[in-house]
């Protein structure tokens, strides 16, 4: 069994697959070349005590590794990413930006994304509308954004890429090609494969 595990739904619902947030860490360790097993959980687990020990909200992902336990997709994808180069340069103030762009995907652009996703706000939308509008012009040009792939283009894709079926995402067609970038790499064709191969064998009859 792998010394790294990463906790995941058995099942979720046809429109959840492919999107929960288990994606983001299977990701990276497929960019890191890091094996993994992942724990799967139903929502009965999800409440017991001893998986809330894990995971205080309940929520998935959670992280282990022999040495280190984690919750939050972003702080795994962060510990991931200080293993390995292919996430995030070794230099003090690349790692930094990295860091950046990856609490920028989380907070200045992901909450706004889910209010205009779940409640349809249209306040949030003038507000997404106008990050979309910053990150595309730091964008325009430059097939990452900083330069090379990070965990930074990492999670800002797997927020992205929610985007696209209410055809916000069609209305800013540099980061739209941004995402089917990054979307390309085989490392991600891996994370979701194993993600929604879980949920095929673990459909409910």
């Amino acid at each position: 069994m792998s010394t790294i595990q990463v906790s995941a739904f058995r099942w979720v619902p046809p429109f959840a697959q492919g999107y929960v947030r288990d994606l983001r860490v299977r990701w990276a360790l497929e960019e890191a070349g890091m094996a993994y097993g992942a724990a799967l959980v139903d929502q009965q687990l999800c409440a017991s005590s001893d998986y809330r020990r894990w995971q205080p909200f309940g929520q998935v992902p959670a992280y282990r590794d022999g040495e280190v336990e984690l919750f939050e997709s972003g702080a795994i994808v962060l510990h991931i990413a200080a293993k390995s180069e292919a996430l995030a340069p070794r230099d003090e103030a690349g790692r930094a930006r990295v860091t950046a762009w990856v609490i920028a995907a989380l907070n200045s652009v992901e909450p706004f994304a889910q209010m205009v996703i779940q409640l349809k706000e249209s306040r949030a939308e003038a507000l997404l509308n106008s990050r979309l509008s910053a990150l595309s012009a730091w964008l325009d040009g430059n097939d990452y954004l900083e330069g090379r792939f990070t965990a930074g283009d990492l999670m800002m894709t797997t927020v992205l890429r929610e985007l696209v079926n209410s055809g916000t995402l069609a209305r800013f067609p540099i980061l739209d090609a941004y995402r089917q970038r990054c979307e390309a790499r085989p490392a991600f064709g891996r994370a979701l494969e194993a993600q929604l191969k879980v949920f095929r064998d673990h459909t409910p009859a």
